[in-house]
């Protein structure tokens, strides 16, 4: 049965009514004229001589009504109970009707609770909130705005989306128009009120939250039978098959990708904006992925901002253009340009590699450690919150991005090893207040499914017997860093009522983690076993992906770290075995020198 909104209803109503006193109407008048009649027959007999009349038998006139078929009707019982039924309908409408309240200024901003945000089957996005009275205002309705990512005021010179009437429950609708100008994919949404001639928001201001659910694509990786990833080297990929590597981690640096022109490149439009992608560099992606996944191999693709400013300043925050001392930039999301090319860069991505015919990527994760803001994610010097408000609306145009394309993806924000060290001067941010703010802030404006990528490196990174005491690796919540030594303190966290999703644990992966060589190479051997069967039997940790796969020359230059489980020439170390048997029937040969190391047995 269709459902009649409070004031559509309360029209029809109001008309049924009306057409049922119209019948009622004319039968009174009916019993009135005969009332009539028979009163001046009455006065007409007192005005007669007085002799004695002949005693005459009067017959009792015969009044005849010819009544349509519609009259009729009028008298039938049960419209006349219906008539009744639907006074006592309107009656208990307007006593159960919400009570109109005058509420203060300083509360109104968020008297509606918005309950969802979400695109519907119609392909249209609907808001839904309570209240738990009729806010006083000058006109019966509540109107629905949207807003950029970018803009925080609300703007009272806008023009609503639409409109309904006031009532404890609420439901607005806008369109979506995804992919085209004026998309709304990206944008927030606001119930606001006429005050005053004034439009006033009512609500706090809400995303869409299930951008899946006009995906064309549905991929979320292959059924693997461990939890052993690699960062892998593309130019020995038979060695990583050969090592039963189930999950590769590979970066996607943008100043590779994107192109300055169109030549050589492919086109792709989006939001009414042409992007062009380097034509050579996608092949080398497609051949790559495509290879990993024909080996049952799945993909987790690092994008990372390393474009020059100069070249595309769209793409980097204002804040990240200037000064910079890491590789990589924070993403801008505080301009249309910014939100468009992001948003284009993650749809093109998901389109091309979720089902096209180009390999799949399962897993995305939306920058590097960018906690380490002067490392790794560059942006000047300025407060936690303002830091992590910049890269929260980047991930979540980019999650949409991605999930409104392929919606079997996963999405991760990336953090390193540093946790609560709340070290005066430090050029960087905790890991658990960047993780605490950034969960937050998406929870408020609608949550989404957000997953972990996190790299419990030793500290400090030569250290490769991680088992080893250390007063800044504690199993506190507050401890200073996590390792793999207690990696249970973030498994733990997420297991809290903040950090879950819809009651469950979000998705966990180490997307990087290694141990140097340096110190020997049965050492090394020893700490990859070790750490991996801490992964195996933690059941909220979906996998992990050890650095490296071949040694690389910079690190051992700069850092002394020989990290791959080959060398740089390609010849296998110790590891190499220990890594390809540690999770398959052999694991008992393989592994069991590592337990006199390691001081545990395992």
């Amino acid at each position: 049965m269709k459902k009649l909104l409070p004031g559509k209803f309360f029209e029809k109503l109001d008309r049924e009514l009306s057409e049922k006193i119209k019948g009622i109407s004319i039968v009174c008048s009916l019993v009135a004229i005969m009332s009539l009649v028979m009163a001046i027959a009455g006065i007409s007999g007192a005005f007669d001589k007085e002799e004695e009349p002949e005693e005459v038998v009067i017959e009792e006139p015969i009044f005849e009504v010819k009544e349509t078929e519609k009259e009729k009707s009028y008298l039938d019982p049960d419209i006349i109970k219906t008539i009744a039924g639907s006074g006592e309908q309107v009656k208990n409408a307007l006593d159960a009707r919400p009570a109109t309240v005058d509420v203060p200024a300083d509360q109104l901003s968020e008297y509606v609770k918005v309950d969802s945000c979400t695109i519907v089957e119609s392909g249209a996005v609907e808001v839904k909130g309570l209240a738990e009275a009729i806010p006083t205002s000058d006109d019966k309705y509540y109107y629905l705005f949207d807003a950029a990512t970018y803009e925080d005021d609300f703007n009272a010179e806008a023009e609503p989306i639409s409109k309904v009437y006031k009532d404890k429950e609420i439901r607005l609708d806008a369109s979506l128009n995804k992919g085209a100008p004026g998309s709304r994919l990206y944008r927030k949404f606001t119930v606001a009120v006429k005050r005053n001639g004034v439009f006033t928001p009512v609500s706090h201001a809400s995303y869409v939250t299930n951008p899946e659910a006009v995906a064309s694509y549905n991929y979320g990786g292959m059924q693997q039978s461990s939890k052993k990833g690699l960062l892998i080297d593309p130019s020995r990929l038979n060695d990583a098959v050969d090592l039963g590597v189930n999950y590769a981690t590979y970066n996607i640096p943008l100043n590779r990708l994107l192109s300055p022109s169109a030549e050589g490149s492919v086109s792709y439009s989006y939001n009414g904006v042409t992007y062009h992608f380097n034509g050579r560099i996608l092949q080398e992606y497609d051949y790559l992925f495509t290879t990993l996944n024909a080996k049952g191999i799945d993909v987790a693709a690092i994008v990372l901002n390393d474009v020059s400013p100069s070249t595309f300043p769209e793409v980097t925050h204002p804040s990240g253009r200037s000064g910079s001392t890491a590789p990589y930039y924070m993403f801008n999301a505080t301009d249309e340009s910014g939100v468009n090319a992001v948003a284009a860069i993650g749809s093109f991505l998901a389109g091309r590699y979720s089902g096209a015919g180009h390999g799949n990527v399962a897993m995305w994760i939306f920058g590097n450690e960018v906690n380490a803001r002067k490392e790794w994610n560059y942006m000047q010097q300025t407060d936690l919150a303002t830091y992590t408000a910049a890269y929260t609306r980047a991930f979540r145009v980019f999650y949409n991005a991605i999930k409104s394309t392929n919606a079997g993806a996963n999405v991760y924000i990336s953090l390193d090893q540093q946790w609560d060290r709340n070290l005066k001067g430090n050029p960087d941010y905790d890991g658990r207040d960047m993780l605490d703010a950034f969960a937050s802030s998406l929870r408020s404006y609608g949550d989404i499914g957000w997953g972990l990528a996190h790299h419990p490196y030793t500290v400090p990174l030569y250290e490769t017997a991680f088992w080893n005491a250390n007063k800044l690796v504690t199993d506190s919540a507050d401890t200073s860093f996590i390792t793999m030594k207690n990696i249970n303190v973030l498994t733990s966290y997420m297991n809290s009522e903040a950090m879950l999703y819809n009651g469950g644990v979000r998705s966990i992966i180490l997307s990087e983690v290694g141990y140097t060589s340096t110190h020997g190479d049965t050492l090394q051997a020893a700490a990859i076993a070790y750490a991996y069967s801490k992964v195996a039997a933690n059941g909220s940790i979906h996998a992990i992906m050890f650095s490296r796969q071949t040694d690389a020359a910079e690190e051992i230059a700069h850092d002394g770290l020989a990290m791959g489980l080959c060398s740089a020439g390609g010849g296998h170390k110790y590891a190499y075995n220990v890594f390809k048997y540690m999770d398959t029937p052999q694991r008992e040969e393989y592994v069991s020198f590592a337990r006199s190391i390691v001081g545990v047995n395992f």
